[in-house]
C-alpha cells in the first residue's frame, strides 16, 4: 500500500532514492514481484454484492410479517386452512412486492475499480514494458503523455509542460500545470503539483513519475474507502414508515389481549376469542399499505423519470420533497464545464463576446467588425495550441482554454485549418511551468511568424512592444497597467491568458524576447442557463442552497453571485483550509459553517463533514455532483443528486437520482414531485388507518357487547387487500396542490401523522365503526337476520362505508363537489372496481362460500346503502362547517405543513 509520507514536499531525487530506483533503467523484475506480494495489487476494493438471498430475508424482519405470520399459524393450528392459507398469501405479496423493488446491486466500488483498470508503459529493467495496472507497485517509473489515464499515485520526475485534469477528483474545473518542483507540506490534493494521481487524465505535455502510492493507499482509493464505510442512511419515509407500524403493532397486542381476556372473562368460548384474536390483528395491520406506498413511490418516480429525473432509490421520491438544504458542486452542475472565452482587452479597446447573438460589442454594447488589433489577436489565439474543433458546437479535443479559442475564431470566421493552409506551422515550443508560455511557429511570407500564449506576468516580462495597427514601445509603467487590467478580469471570476507575436527571420531560432503584446483573453466557464431560475424556486420554497466545490473561492464567488446563491455585498464564503475537522469545530465555528453559502477548495473528506453538519443541525440535504470526489457525499447525504451525462459512473452508482440531462432544474421539478408525494402518502395512510381502525373497533365492540362477530379474519384480508388499495392507490395518484412550491419545507422532525390527521382518522373510524355496527343491529333486531346474512350485512356495510369515506379525504377548506379528489379519474376508476369487487364476492357462490357470505335481500341492501352513507354526509357536513367556522382557515390535515424548526432561507 503507501510507501512513502508526503512524498510531494520531497525533491525528486529523494523520493528516488528512498524507493531504491534509478529513474533509466526502473525496478527489476524480481524486486518488482517482491513489491507486488508486500504491497498487493493496484486495485480498489469493492463493497460485497448484496445477494438476492440477503435481501429476500430483509423482507421477512418486520413486526408485521411475524406478527401476520403467528396469525397464520394459530389458524392453521386449529383447523381454519383456507383462514390460514390467505394471509401466507397476503405475506407473499407482500414480501414479493418488496423484495422485486429492493434488488438492486451495490455497485459503486465496481465503478472506481473500472475507473482505475487499464494499462500503463513502465521501465523496467531498463526496457518499456505495458503492463496491466494492477500489476504495478512502488518505485516502478511511469510514462506519460497527452491522453493517458494515470494508473498510481505518482511523484514527478520529469515533466514537459504537462497539464492534468484532476476535476473529477478534486472538483478544479482547468487542468493542473504539473511539475517537479516540491511542494509545501500541508499541501492539499488540489495544490500538490509535483504530483498526478491515480483516475486523473493527462491533457497535455509528457512526463516520467514514480510510483509511490498503489490501490487503496491512492487519493482514489481513500475516496473509496469513504464510500466503502458510509452506509446510505434509512430513508426519512423508511423511518416514520417503521415507526408507525411498530406503533400499530403494539397497539394491536394490546388490544388484542384485553379484548381476549374480557371475552373469556365474562364466560366467552375460548375459540371464539381466538377467531376474534386473529380477526383483530388482520383488522389492526393495514396489508395494503406496502403495496400502496410501493405503487405511489414509483409512480412519482416515472413521473420524475419524464422530467429527466431516474430514480435508484424508491425511497428518495418523497425524501427530497423533505429537503431543506441543497449542497451543490459548481463544475458541470451549476456551470456547463466548458471554458468560454468571454472578454477581449487588446489596445484598441475593451470587447466582450456575445455569443448567443454571434458578434463582438464593445463597452457601448455596439457590434464591431472583424478586423486590425482583433483580427490579429483572434488569429494567434487559434494558431497558438494544439486542440482540434471540428465544428463550433463540437466538444473537441485538447485544453479547455485552446478550445475555447478555437471557439472563438470559428465564431469571427476565422478556422485553424485554413490558416495553417496559409501559413503551415513548422515546430511548437510547448508550455512550460518555468516560463509559463507555449509557441507556435509558422512560414509566413518568407519568415517565421511566432504565436504566443501564456500567463499574463509571463508574457509581458518579455514583451517590449505593444502591437495594434502599428507597434509602440511597452513601457514599465503600461506593463504594469496592463497587469492592472488582468488582475481585474481575474477579480471578475476569469481565467486570463496574454496574446503576444512577433516575426523573425526564417533562419532565426524561435525564442520568446522582444514579443510585441497583442492584450488578454477572459475565460470563464459559464452558468448553465436555467440554474439561476431553478436557484430562486429553491429559495422560495425555502430550501437553502449552497455551493460546496474543489475550485477557486475568486471563481466560486463570482459563479454564486450570478446565480444568487450569495449577496454580492455580503454572504460567508469558507475555505477548505480553514475549515476544521468536524470534531474540532466550536460553537461559533458549526454556526458560521451552517450559515455559509459557499465552501471552496474542499476536499472529499471536508464535503462528508458538511454534509453530516447539516444533517446533525435537523436539515434532510441533498447533495449534487458528478465527479469522484462527489461520491462519499453523495452516498452519506439523505438524497445524492448525480449529474448524469457529465458525472462519472462512480458519482451516478453512489447517488439516489441521476439527472438525465444535468438540469439543476430538474431538482426542483423533483423537489415538488417529493412534496406531492409525501402529501399524498399522508392521504392514503389517513384513509388506510381510518379504514382499519373501523375494522378493530367494530370487533372489539362487538365482542365487548356480546354481539356476533360483524366481520370475520378472511373478509377482513378481503378488504384490506382489495377493496382498501384500490382507493388508496386511487388517492396516491394525485397531481398534488398548485401552491406546493410556495410553502416553506415541512420539519424533517415532522411525523407522517401528527395530531391533527390521528384526530382526523380517530373520528372517520368512529363514523365507519358506528355505522357497521347500527347495520348489525338493525339487521339482527328488525331485519331479522342471522348467521351468514347478518355477517354479510355488517360486512357490506363496512365495506361500501370505506369506499365512500375516500371522498372525505378531500381538503378541509376546498369546495364538496369540485376538488383534487373528485377531479382525480383514478378514484372513480377504484369506485367502480371495487364495488364491482363486492358484487362478484356475494354473487359468485365459489368466492361467496371461501367469504362466508350471503346474497342480501332488497331491504337488506337498502340497509346497506344508507348506513353505508351515513359516514360519508356527516363527514362532509362537518368539514363544510369547520370550513364556515374557521373561514376556511381550518388546520388542513393533509397539507405538508411546518411544524417549526426550520431555519428560514436566508
Amino acid at each position: 500500500m503507501a510507501a512513502l509520507e508526503r512524498p510531494y514536499a520531497s525533491p525528486a531525487e529523494a523520493v528516488l532514492r528512498q524507493l531504491h530506483v534509478d529513474p533509466a533503467s526502473g525496478l527489476a523484475e524480481q524486486d518488482a514481484a517482491l513489491r507486488l506480494k508486500r504491497y498487493g495489487a493496484n486495485a480498489l476494493l469493492t463493497h460485497p454484492r448484496v445477494t438476492a438471498a440477503a435481501i429476500f430475508l430483509n423482507q421477512l424482519r418486520g413486526p408485521v410479517v411475524w406478527l401476520l405470520a403467528t396469525a397464520a399459524a394459530i389458524a392453521a393450528l386449529f383447523g381454519d386452512w383456507t383462514e390460514a392459507i390467505a394471509i401466507l398469501l397476503v405475506l407473499g405479496i407482500n414480501t414479493g412486492i418488496g423484495f422485486v423493488t429492493e434488488l438492486r446491486a451495490v455497485r459503486s466500488m465496481e465503478s472506481l475499480r473500472q475507473l482505475g483498470s487499464r494499462s500503463s508503459r513502465v521501465v523496467r529493467d531498463g526496457k518499456l514494458k505495458i503492463l496491466p495496472a494492477e500489476q504495478v507497485v512502488p518505485g516502478d517509473i511511469v510514462l506519460l503523455e497527452s491522453g493517458d489515464v494515470v494508473t498510481a499515485d505518482l511523484r514527478l520526475v520529469q515533466a514537459n509542460a504537462v497539464g492534468c485534469d484532476e476535476s473529477t477528483l478534486t472538483g478544479e474545473s482547468m487542468p493542473v500545470d504539473k511539475g517537479t518542483a516540491p511542494v509545501a507540506a500541508d499541501a492539499v490534493v488540489a495544490d500538490r503539483t509535483s504530483m498526478v494521481h491515480k483516475g486523473t487524465a493527462i491533457t497535455r505535455g509528457t512526463a516520467k513519475g514514480v510510483v509511490v502510492a498503489t490501490g487503496m493507499a491512492t487519493e482514489l482509493g481513500r475516496t473509496t474507502q469513504l464510500v466503502i464505510e458510509m452506509e446510505p442512511d434509512v430513508s426519512p419515509l423508511e423511518r416514520k414508515l417503521e415507526h408507525l407500524t411498530g406503533q400499530l403493532v403494539k397497539a394491536t397486542l394490546i388490544v388484542t389481549g384485553l379484548v381476549a381476556a374480557a371475552g373469556v372473562a365474562t364466560g366467552k368460548p375460548l375459540m371464539l376469542m381466538i377467531e376474534a384474536g386473529i380477526a383483530l390483528a388482520v383488522a389492526a395491520i393495514p396489508e395494503g399499505l406496502p403495496i400502496v406506498a410501493t405503487m405511489a413511490l414509483a409512480r412519482g418516480m416515472w413521473r420524475m423519470a419524464r422530467r429527466n429525473a431516474v430514480v435508484e432509490r424508491l425511497a428518495a421520491v418523497e425524501t427530497l420533497g423533505a429537503t431543506t438544504v441543497i449542497c451543490t458542486d459548481k463544475t458541470g452542475t451549476l456551470t456547463e464545464n466548458r471554458m468560454t472565452a468571454e472578454r477581449l482587452w487588446l489596445p484598441s479597446g475593451h470587447y466582450r463576446i456575445d455569443h448567443a447573438a454571434g458578434s463582438f460589442v464593445d463597452a457601448h454594447a455596439h457590434p464591431v467588425e472583424i478586423g486590425g488589433a482583433l483580427e490579429r489577436a483572434l488569429e494567434v489565439g487559434v494558431l497558438c495550441g494544439n486542440a482540434t474543433l471540428q465544428a463550433a458546437d463540437e466538444k473537441g479535443a485538447g485544453d479547455p482554454m485552446e478550445l475555447a479559442l478555437l471557439r472563438l475564431g470559428v465564431l469571427a470566421g476565422i478556422h485553424r485549418d485554413a490558416l495553417l493552409l496559409v501559413w503551415p506551422e513548422l515546430h511548437e515550443i510547448a508550455f512550460d511551468t518555468e516560463t509559463k508560455m507555449m509557441a507556435t511557429a509558422h512560414h509566413r511570407d518568407g519568415s517565421l511568424f511566432i504565436a504566443v500564449k501564456g500567463a499574463p506576468e509571463a508574457v509581458l516580462s518579455v514583451a517590449t512592444t505593444v502591437a495594434t495597427d502599428g507597434r509602440s514601445e511597452l513601457s514599465v509603467d503600461e506593463s504594469k497597467a496592463w497587469l492592472g487590467r488582468a488582475a481585474m478580469l481575474a477579480e471578475d471570476g476569469l481565467r486570463v491568458l496574454a496574446l503576444a507575436e512577433k516575426t523573425i527571420p526564417a533562419t532565426a531560432k524561435p525564442s520568446y524576447d522582444h514579443l510585441g503584446f497583442l492584450g488578454l483573453v477572459g475565460f470563464r466557464d459559464p452558468p448553465r442557463p436555467e440554474v439561476k431560475e431553478a436557484i430562486a424556486a429553491c429559495r422560495q420554497a425555502g430550501i437553502r442552497v449552497v455551493m460546496v466545490t474543489g475550485d477557486h473561492a475568486v471563481t466560486a464567488r463570482k459563479i454564486a453571485e450570478t446565480l444568487g446563491i450569495i449577496d454580492p455585498k455580503g454572504g460567508i464564503l469558507i475555505e477548505g483550509r480553514d475549515l476544521k475537522p468536524l470534531g474540532q469545530l466550536s460553537a461559533a465555528a458549526r454556526e458560521r459553517a451552517l450559515s455559509a453559502q459557499i465552501f471552496a477548495r474542499v476536499t472529499p473528506a471536508q464535503k462528508l463533514d458538511l454534509v453530516t453538519l447539516y444533517q446533525s443541525a435537523g436539515d434532510v440535504v441533498a447533495m449534487t455532483g458528478d465527479g469522484v470526489n462527489d461520491a462519499p457525499a453523495l452516498q452519506k447525504a439523505d438524497i445524492g443528486v448525480a449529474m448524469g451525462l457529465r458525472g462519472t459512473e462512480v458519482a451516478r452508482e453512489a447517488a439516489s437520482i441521476v439527472l438525465r440531462d444535468d438540469a439543476f432544474g430538474s431538482i426542483v421539478a423533483a423537489i415538488r414531485e417529493g412534496r406531492v408525494i409525501f402529501n399524498n402518502i399522508r392521504r392514503f395512510l389517513m384513509y388506510l388507518l381510518s379504514c382499519n381502525i373501523s375494522e378493530v373497533m367494530v370487533v372489539a365492540l362487538a365482542v365487548l357487547a356480546g354481539l356476533p362477530l360483524p366481520i370475520l379474519p378472511l373478509q377482513i384480508l378481503f378488504l384490506n387487500l382489495v377493496t382498501d388499495v384500490f382507493p388508496a392507490f386511487a388517492l396516491a395518484t394525485g397531481e398534488g396542490e398548485e401552491d406546493v412550491l410556495r410553502r416553506p419545507p415541512r420539519d424533517p422532525r415532522e411525523p407522517l401523522l401528527g395530531r391533527p390527521q390521528w384526530l382526523f382518522i380517530a373520528g372517520g373510524a368512529a363514523l365507519l365503526t358506528l355505522s357497521t355496527l347500527g347495520s348489525l343491529v338493525i339487521g339482527r333486531i328488525w331485519l331479522g337476520l342471522e348467521g351468514e346474512a347478518l355477517v354479510t350485512v355488517s360486512f357490506l356495510t363496512l365495506a361500501f362505508a370505506q369506499i365512500w369515506h375516500v371522498f372525505n379525504m378531500r381538503g378541509s377548506g376546498s369546495r364538496v363537489f369540485r376538488n383534487m379528489i373528485t377531479r382525480n379519474p383514478w378514484v372513480w376508476a377504484a369506485i367502480a372496481l371495487c364495488a364491482a369487487l363486492l358484487v362478484i364476492a356475494v354473487y359468485w357462490a365459489p368466492l361467496a362460500d371461501a367469504l362466508h357470505l350471503a346474497a342480501p335481500s332488497l331491504t337488506g341492501w337498502l340497509s346497506i346503502l344508507g348506513f353505508s352513507l351515513a359516514p360519508l354526509i356527516i363527514g362532509q357536513l362537518l368539514a363544510s362547517l369547520a370550513s364556515a367556522l374557521r373561514r376556511g382557515h381550518w388546520p388542513e390535515p393533509l397539507a405538508s405543513r411546518p411544524a417549526g424548526g426550520v431555519k428560514p432561507s436566508p
